[in-house]
Parts: structure tokens; C-alpha cells; sequence
């Protein structure tokens, strides 16, 4: 059902490994892209050679969050309800969550909904001037997933993260940088060296205390990241079947706001 190939490819720089994903123009993410880049860092993660991974993507969208405008947009099987994929593609997401290294996640353009959520997965975000980061559920009449109700507070503050889901707004590359959302901002023409240089200044510490210091940093997180997408996912079902995440995809399609009428 999902017509598109999903890419996946490594690339090495010495202790440093590059993980480059692309599905189709908008790198729309599902579950078979994010069981396949939880595949690929489960790898890295048993890699004694790798020390941190930088997670990019093809062409000039980040991830535009699932692609909405298709039937089951999360899940791989034909007829399967929303619930049970949404189930099934955030216990990939918990995954990501789980991997012991470090990564930094280079944002050239969109990163929109569970695209948003990807990039949150990461420990750092380099980001273009060019960037784009949204929380834009509510624009749809929906719910916040892949974790981002915990995530976002967590990395730029509850009144800030409060702010983006419930208005949707989007933020620039510089915005997100002011807010704390990215780290660093870096030309397009620059963003993979900026990237090797973070990953190389954590790369050439002890691997042994690096991990256990995030380890320490990032306690809980797992279970937490558990509990919000257990959440996440019992308000998206609840709002799957309403007018209004009807008229919220067709208005986001159309880009004008929606006509919501509250059922």
C-alpha cells in the first residue's frame, strides 16, 4: 500500500556513523521506515567501533509526520484500525527512545508532527535557517503523538511547548534555536559537517562514560516516553472517527484553516 521505497543507508566517519532515511518527496514516516531506522541504530548500538550517529534525510523535507491523506498512514497491513497500527508504530518509536548512544539529528527543512517527533528522539538537533518545526495536531482536530506531549516540555519548557501545541505554530530555524528546540544552526551547504563536528567532540570522550552519563540524563525517559504514547494513543483513537480530524485533513490539504463544528 505504501508504493514508495523506504532508503535507509550508513555512512562511517571514523567513530561517527551517518544514518540517512528518504521516502518519497516528504519522507512521510510509517511503520516500516521506523522499524527500519530502529533496525539500523539497534545495530549501531551493538557497534563497539560507534560512538554517536547523526540521523539526516534525503532532499529537502526533514519528515513531513505521517501522510494523513491516505488511508492506515501509520501502518503497513490493509484494513487494520487506527488504534491497532498506532499501537504498533509507537512501540518502534519507544525503540528509538532505547538506543544507548548519542545522536544529532540534522533538520534541513519540515520537521511537522511525528517528524517533529523523530527529531525529539535525538540528544542535539542542528537545524537549516531554512528549518521548520511543528506540533500542528490541533490545526488537524487531533491529538500530539510519538511522544512529543513529553518530549517537547522536556526539551524547551512546558509554557513554550504549551505554546506550539496548542496554537500549531511553526517555528524557523532560528526560532527553534532562540527557544532551545535546536542547538545549533548551520548553513544547508554545512549542516552534515557541523553535525561531525558535535559528534566527533562526543565521539572522542570514553564511549563507557559518555553512555552512562546519558544514561543518567536520560533516566526514565523510556518508561516515560511508554506511558506518553500509551496516552498519545487512546486520545488519537477517541479523535480518529470525529468531523472534525475530517475537515482538519482536508483544511491542512487545502492549507485554510478548518471549519470545525466540535463533533
Amino acid at each position: 500500500m505504501h508504493d514508495h521505497p523506504i532508503r535507509v543507508t550508513t555512512e562511517r566517519y571514523g567513530h561517527v556513523a551517518a544514518v540517512t532515511f528518504a521516502n518519497a518527496t516528504n519522507n512521510h514516516i510509517n511503520l516500516p521506515l521506523l522499524r527500519a531506522l530502529a533496525d539500523v541504530l539497534d545495530r549501531l548500538d551493538a557497534d563497539s567501533n560507534c560512538r554517536a550517529t547523526i540521523l539526516r534525510s534525503e532532499g529537502k523535507i526533514f519528515c513531513a509526520g505521517a501522510d494523513l491523506t491516505i488511508p492506515n498512514a501509520l501502518g503497513e497491513e490493509e484494513g487494520e484500525s487506527f488504534g491497532a497500527s498506532t499501537i504498533k508504530f509507537y512501540r518502534q518509536a519507544v525503540r528509538l527512545f532505547a538506543i544507548r548512544k548519542p545522536m544529532i539529528a540534522v533538520v534541513q527543512g519540515a520537521a511537522i508532527g511525528a517528524g517533529l517527533g523523530l527529531a525529539l528522539a535525538a540528544d542535539f538537533r542542528i537545524a537549516a535557517p531554512e528549518a521548520r518545526f511543528a506540533a500542528n495536531f490541533v490545526k488537524l482536530g487531533f491529538h500530539p503523538g510519538f511522544a512529543i506531549s513529553h518530549t517537547l516540555p522536556r526539551a524547551i519548557g512546558e509554557q513554550r511547548a504549551a505554546m506550539m501545541m496548542l496554537t500549531g505554530k511553526r517555528l524557523s530555524g532560528e526560532d527553534a534555536c532562540a527557544w532551545g528546540l535546536a542547538d545549533e544552526i548551520a548553513s544547508l551547504d554545512d549542516l552534515l559537517d557541523a553535525a561531525l563536528a558535535l559528534a566527533g567532540e562526543i565521539a572522542e570522550n570514553g564511549p563507557l562514560g559518555v553512555e552512562a552519563t546519558r544514561a543518567t540524563l536520560r533516566r526514565k525517559l523510556v518508561e516515560d516516553v511508554r506511558a506518553a504514547t500509551a496516552l498519545e494513543a487512546v486520545r488519537q483513537a477517541e479523535l480518529d472517527g470525529t468531523d472534525d480530524f475530517a475537515e482538519g485533513r482536508r483544511a491542512v490539504h487545502e492549507r485554510r484553516p478548518g471549519r470545525f463544528e466540535r463533533r
